[in-house]
């Protein structure tokens, strides 16, 4: 296979660059595809296991995850482990006795098919022995015909007496009249071969008629010009899935009546195809009952949950299995070989793209690092992942190159960009050409706040973009009734957070809201704001605004603030941290717990300094300049740090990766990669650059 694994569930602390030196493969081309699907599903080890299960007892499952997981792919690997049992061929029939009740009959696999044929067969001989009848009669008619004009000596009466038999025959032949022999040929409703697997059948996205079959409208219903009811039964997909597996992605989205039937067709193994229209004559018709014996395997993100018939759901909880799927992994040796094996497998199955050298797929192994969101974590949003690997294929191809390289993955990594990422670089291009927010000085009541875009796509990689608040203090109109006054189209959640934010400073500064009128601006959030990520923002410049403390310009900050003080984890750190990096940002603080979900290229340490903090005091000491008043605030604030003693500490970034090609331009072996956490036990760090546009301390 060419692909070194170790078993091990722990991530690997060996950089992948590393990693990638040891495989023995060259290209994609030299790593093996398993060939059953169950085994190419990657990082759902539990999901396979119940699924394999499922098929041995004939269970049904719902699977509930984030789009991309690998749910298809499973469902679709169910019909390897069913237990071989006689598939079978599904024959309609014309019932003499109530034509709108077409009879139905089962037989094996292919023996359907089979007896068609026959009645076929028969039929068209029946056709052609009556046609032979009425040719030998119309042929008769003209020979006698012309032998009257002979006897009768050029007298045409009986010749166009004979013609005229022969017009009428003709035009009684033409005229389908009770066609018979189309009576007796049956139709074949579901068909199989007898060496074919279960059938899987994907019904996501179906109608009714599609669903549970339907029969079809027929403009002729009288005068001998009607098609046959049987004839005109149309079997669904839960007919189809027979003996096998009916999968629906988005159940939540298929009508409740739909639901409902299904939940029929999975108590009873049969249901009738009827007519699902009210103005067709395809209602009239009901068929006999029709099997339907399959196992339902439905699908959905996490709120499918809340658009399902609780009849239906209770029925699969009842006889089957409920899945949650993983959307990460450990970032593992064998997760990574997961990963390449990955790579073979798109390229593969696009046929149009050149195989990936073994860098181009540490390079995507590095993305799905990055997708991810947390440090020793791989991301499972495969398709979107598959994406990265046929955009970098196009590169290629279009390059004319033979094999797709690292520059050829970077590339695509840069014009594959997500609609949410596109929107949020425009955001910075004109934020940066309108002057929205500073990244030189001080200013008082002014900040740079960092936000996600991306969070409610159903996407998972999310884009980061600089979220300048303003802040401005005037007195109340009446004494006490001051008021926190928030603008930017801000959430439910977001309008908690403000809330939060007034406990904690009532708390730790002895000063009451009530006394002011506090106006809180988010500057250009024409969408909306939601989430509590910005908390430790709000308070620092709403503190800034009340105290007159200038805040630094070249900082930004995220993070969650509880009544208590403490910084709290957000979401999406690595692409915030990204944007404060290309926005010109010199230093960012984010909270403590989310230290190791730092994903961001060693390029952007360059430029930018990262901090974690893990209380308000934390962030109030790096975010004010220095000045009496901040050491007051400070003072105020020992209560949140034990001892009084800062728990600031500085992200390092992981060693540059030296290729293993070029030994004589190394100094060192690669440190593992993984970020370093350096506590900031001299503060000097901090007063050097807490200082105002002119470098002076801020006014007492």
């Amino acid at each position: 296979m060419g692909i070194e694994t170790v078993v091990n569930k722990k991530p690997t602390l060996l950089p992948l660059e590393d990693w990638i030196e040891r495989q023995t493969f060259r290209t994609t081309k030299d790593i093996e595809i398993p060939e059953k699907m169950s085994d190419r599903v990657i990082g759902q080890d539990k999901a396979v296991e119940v699924m394999k299960k499922a098929a041995a007892q004939k269970r049904h499952v719902m699977l509930i995850g984030e789009p991309g997981t690998g749910k298809s792919m499973l469902a679709n690997s169910m019909v390897e482990y069913l237990p071989k049992e006689e598939l079978q061929d599904i024959v309609s029939y014309h019932n003499p006795e109530d034509v709108n009740e077409p009879r139905i009959r089962v037989f094996p696999a292919g023996r359907g098919k089979a007896v068609v044929s026959e009645q076929k067969a028969h039929a068209a001989a029946l056709k052609n022995q009556k046609s032979s009848f009425y040719l030998y009669a119309c042929v008769l008619l003209v020979m006698a015909g012309l032998v009257g004009v002979m006897y009768f000596r050029g007298d045409l009466t009986m010749l166009l007496v004979c013609l005229f038999c022969v017009f009428i025959i003709i035009l009684l032949t033409r005229t389908p009249g009770q066609r018979q022999e189309s009576m007796i040929v049956p139709k074949v409703l579901v068909g199989h071969d007898p060496n074919d697997l279960p059938p899987f059948i994907d019904a996501t996205g179906a109608h009714a008629g599609s669903l549970l079959g339907d029969v079809r409208h027929d403009p002729f219903q009288s005068g001998g010009l009607e098609t046959p009811s049987h004839d005109r039964l149309e079997s669904g997909a839960i007919h189809k899935a027979n003996k096998g597996v009916l999968y629906i992605d988005e159940i939540n989205l298929l009508r409740i009546e739909s639901q409902q039937a299904i939940l029929t067709a999975m108590q009873e193994k049969k249901m009738s195809i009827t007519g699902q229209s009210e103005r067709s004559s395809g209602a009239l018709v009901k068929s006999e009952p029709v099997p339907c014996d399959f196992i339902l395997v439905c699908a959905g993100n996490l709120d499918a949950i809340n658009g399902m018939h609780p009849a239906l759901r209770s029925r699969i909880r009842g006889y089957g299995y409920e899945v949650y799927m993983r959307s990460t992994m450990p970032d593992t040796d064998e997760n990574r070989s997961y990963i390449a094996r990955f790579v073979a497998q798109e390229v593969r199955k696009d046929e149009k793209i050149p195989h990936f050298d073994k860098y181009a797929v540490g390079e995507i192994i590095k993305e799905a690092q990055r997708r991810a969101g947390r440090k020793g974590e791989l991301t499972l949003r495969m398709r979107e992942l598959g994406g990265l690997v046929r955009v970098s294929g196009d590169v290629a191809v279009e390059k004319g190159a033979s094999v797709v390289t690292v520059d050829d993955v970077l590339t695509a990594k840069g014009t594959a960009r997500s609609l949410e990422q596109q929107i949020a670089d425009r955001h910075i291009e004109n934020s940066k050409k309108y002057s929205l927010f500073e990244t030189s000085g001080s200013e008082v009541g002014m900040i740079n706040g960092l936000a996600a875009l991306g969070a409610d796509s159903g996407m998972a990689e999310y884009s980061g973009i600089v979220l300048p608040i303003v802040a401005a203090i005037s007195p109340p109109q009446t004494k006490k009734t001051g008021k926190l006054i928030a603008t930017g189209r801000l959430g439910d959640i977001a309008k908690e957070a403000v809330d939060n934010i007034s406990a904690v400073i009532k708390n730790y500064t002895s000063k009451s809201i009530s006394d002011y009128d506090i106006h809180l601006q988010y500057i250009g959030t024409y969408d909306g704001v939601e989430g509590d990520s910005a908390s430790i923002t709000m308070a620092t410049v709403i503190l800034s605004a009340m105290e007159g403390i200038p805040i630094r310009q070249d900082l930004a900050m995220t993070g969650s603030l509880s009544v208590r003080g403490k910084v709290l984890p957000v979401g999406a750190v690595t692409a915030k941290l990204e944007a404060a990096a290309v926005s010109g940002i010199k230093a960012a603080l984010i909270p403590a717990a989310n230290g190791n979900d730092v994903m961001i290229q060693n390029r952007y340490y360059h430029d930018m300094d990262v901090y974690t903090v893990e209380n308000f005091r934390d962030v109030i000491e790096y975010a004010f300049v220095d000045c009496p008043k901040k050491e007051d605030l400070m003072n105020k604030l020992l209560p949140l740090t034990e001892n009084g003693v800062s728990t600031v500490k500085k992200i390092e970034p992981p060693a540059e990766y030296i290729p293993a090609a070029k030994p004589e331009e190394k100094e060192k072996p690669p440190r593992p990669e993984q970020y370093f956490i350096e506590e900031i036990e001299d503060s000097a760090t901090v007063k050097e650059k807490s200082r105002s546009k002119d470098g002076s301390p801020c006014p007492q």
